[in-house]
């Protein structure tokens, strides 16, 4: 998982880039970067550290151009080191590429042997460097974007995201699936793609519509135009956008996130009611579940939790250690509102079962007479290969369980998961057009080893939209 954004805005682009990583922050804290394009050079500054750390005034200044992109990285794919920091660059002819990209392929090691045999270098462990290099190779011949995505999509497997720099024009496209998110939105005197619609929010800019799984999209001064690439048979949605990566306030694929996570915790409580004196979310992401909650039982919402402000997201760290020793300073209890209390203790998931078991032995220190902790996804019990940090069955508390098992393992008095159907409804676009793999162990896309549900994919390069230039309320005018 990580968070990317695409700007071409006439009155420059460097620090709308950093508004909107800065609001996609979440998405990413291991590095950021930021590429940008005038006259005939490309400019890039990347490091690793946070969106704050990484840039300062004098480094946007020198950023100079009106179409760049952006880049926030959560490393699932290659080493934490300097040289996988994004965006990477390539240049041929006179062409300047630059690329980002969030999600996951499951066929690198092929693509990578192949091209090696050829006598390509690599300067990196990315995946992202194979989709760069896929895309170069077709530019020396065709010198068309069309070409090199329509490339991409036969060749690739997997999930992609992708922003692209492409000397002045930036692209974007969406692997077929739609298993990553990507959408549009129009400044004032331009167009932005970004991972979620918070970025363009960020920069008081209105919301126009998804990237369609398939499209490749071109934003150029002239304004945006697509073309839809392929088109497959079923979308495959990553279903933890919705559980746990997306903000709240992000429209994602026409759904409001929060909407969605207070279904969730209202359809918690109907499975299996219990009679409680507070209603307690795991902060930042329980709230909406314990919202939801509150509202269906009737029981009071009380947080029980304090969040320290100034610390990432636990979940997303890259090593065990750094989680547990996170999980120490990123949480206080408020005694007061747990002492001698019946406590629904609501989280969105239970991964590793590390943090739910040192939360659960907070709230009992502070007095707790009863922990009953309720969870917004069902037990994960296989490995994602497609954007999230779960390499192994090893690492899932629920994978080859019981619910009692996992319950005794983090010490709560009872514990809940919400049913796949449940959760399916409360999304309300279908299982069918869900990546649910981490909960069933059925992925979308075949992988070595796994059971896959094989999707039926057509390429129709060629179909060309309008120009989005002009609107009304945030609607495409075709």
């Amino acid at each position: 998982m990580c968070g990317i954004v695409g700007i071409v805005d006439a009155g420059g682009v460097s620090f709308p880039l950093y508004y909107a990583l800065y609001a996609l922050q979440h998405r990413g804290q291991e590095s950021a970067g930021i590429s940008t394009f005038e006259g005939t050079t490309l400019y890039t500054h990347k490091a690793q550290g946070l969106v704050a750390e990484v840039f300062n005034s004098q480094t946007l200044q020198d950023l100079r151009g009106n179409a760049g992109i952006g880049h926030v990285r959560y490393p699932t794919t290659g080493s934490k080191v300097p040289e996988n920091v994004q965006p990477f660059n390539f240049r041929y002819r006179g062409l300047d590429l630059s690329i980002a990209h969030n999600g996951n392929l499951v066929n690198t090691v092929e693509l990578r042997e192949e091209y090696e045999r050829r006598g390509q270098i690599f300067c990196t462990t990315t995946d992202t460097e194979i989709i760069g290099n896929i895309i170069a190779d077709a530019l020396r011949t065709s010198k068309s974007m069309e070409d090199a995505v329509l490339l991409c999509m036969r060749r690739l497997r997997g999930s992609y995201a992708t922003v692209a720099l492409l000397n002045n024009t930036v692209y974007a496209f969406r692997d077929p699936l739609g298993i990553k998110p990507l959408c549009i939105g129009k400044l004032d005197n331009g167009y932005i793609v970004a991972s979620e619609s918070v970025a363009i929010d960020a920069l008081d800019g209105t919301f126009v519509r998804d990237v369609r799984p398939g499209e490749l999209v071109r934003i150029d001064e002239s304004g945006l135009t697509s073309t839809q690439i392929a088109t497959a048979n079923r979308k495959a949605y990553c279903i933890f956008e919705y559980v746990y990566f997306a903000r709240a306030d992000s429209v994602m694929d026409g759904t409001l996130v929060y909407d969605v996570r207070r279904r969730i915790g209202q359809k918690l409580y109907d499975a299996n009611p219990v009679e409680a004196d507070t209603a307690c979310p795991v902060p930042d992401s329980g709230i909406a579940y314990a919202a939801g909650y509150a509202e269906q039982s009737g029981i009071p919402f009380i947080e029980g939790l304090m969040k320290n402000r100034y610390m990432g997201r636990t979940f997303i760290m890259p090593t065990q250690e750094q989680r547990e020793r996170a999980v120490r300073i990123k949480l206080n209890t408020v005694r007061g509102n747990l002492k001698d209390k019946r406590v629904v203790l609501i989280d969105d998931s239970v991964v590793r079962g590390t943090t739910s078991r040192r939360i659960v032995n907070m709230i009992r220190d502070a007095g707790a007479e009863e922990i009953h902790l309720r969870v917004g996804s069902p037990p994960i019990i296989a490995p994602c290969y497609l954007g999230v940090d779960m390499p192994t069955r090893t690492e899932l508390i629920a994978s080859g369980k019981e619910v009692e098992a996992v319950r005794e393992s983090v010490g709560a008095t009872s514990l809940t998961y919400i049913p796949l159907d449940d959760l399916v409804e409360a999304i309300g676009c279908g299982e069918r057009n869900l990546c649910t793999g981490c909960l069933t162990g059925c992925y979308p896309v075949e992988i070595n080893g796994e059971k896959s549900c094989h999707s039926i994919v057509d390429y129709v390069a060629g179909t060309h939209q309008s120009d989005l230039s002009t609107f009304k309320a945030g609607k495409e005018r075709t």
